[in-house]
């Protein structure tokens, strides 16, 4: 198993990065989240989990340890997979996770997009034993405020390399759909809405 990679951010894409580590680029899978705080060129260090299937090896990356284990962990629960595993914490952090199962919040769970009423039932069931006590004062929901996504999609588009204004651009463009999305937009959506509005803009 591969626990981490470590070394500088070769190139840096909507859906995940490539870190050179030993003259090697090794393709890492990470939510939004997680690439925002990444910068081509500068070293970092991200945490790890190899996913293997019978037609392909994919390498998910997460800001620390307990995203890590916590993407782990969901995936124990019955009709979980990788992707919607990463799909719920780039909604929720780990620890809203945890709080959000121990209070029984449905609406957490169904603000994921993948996760209904009667999947978020489940989930709730069959990870209360699962993913421990939360240890933050966070609120249940974790899901972006009407406001948050902006600085989460701003800050992950200046990491792409794009300049402050042109990141302005790109919010303003995608804001009539990230509102049609109600109170929790996905911000993996808007950073490739953002990004195919850049391009048309070039």
């Amino acid at each position: 198993m591969i626990a981490f990679v470590s070394g500088p951010i070769a190139s840096l894409a909507p859906d995940g990065a490539v870190v050179e580590v030993g003259g090697i680029g090794i393709a890492v899978q990470c939510a939004p989240n997680t690439l925002s705080a990444l910068r081509v060129g500068q070293p970092a260090r991200i945490a790890t989990s190899l996913v293997v299937r019978e037609d392909s090896l994919t390498l998910y990356g997460f800001a620390d340890e307990d995203e890590r284990q916590t993407f782990e962990l969901l995936q124990t629960a019955s009709g979980v997979g990788p992707r919607l595993a990463q799909a719920m914490l780039a909604v929720h952090s780990p620890d809203a996770l945890r709080r959000a199962v121990a209070s029984a919040d449905e609406k957490a769970l169904v603000a994921v997009p993948g996760i209904g009423k009667k999947g978020a039932q489940k989930l709730l069931i069959e990870l209360k034993d699962r993913l421990g006590a939360p240890v933050g004062t966070a609120p249940a929901s974790a899901a972006p405020a009407a406001s948050g996504w902006r600085d989460q999609l701003q800050t992950a588009l200046i990491g792409l390399g794009y300049a402050p204004r042109e990141a302005d651009e790109a919010v303003t463009a995608v804001t009539p759909q990230a509102e049609a999305a109600g109170g929790a937009p996905q911000v993996g959506q808007l950073l490739r809405a953002a990004l195919q509005s850049l391009n048309k803009a070039r």
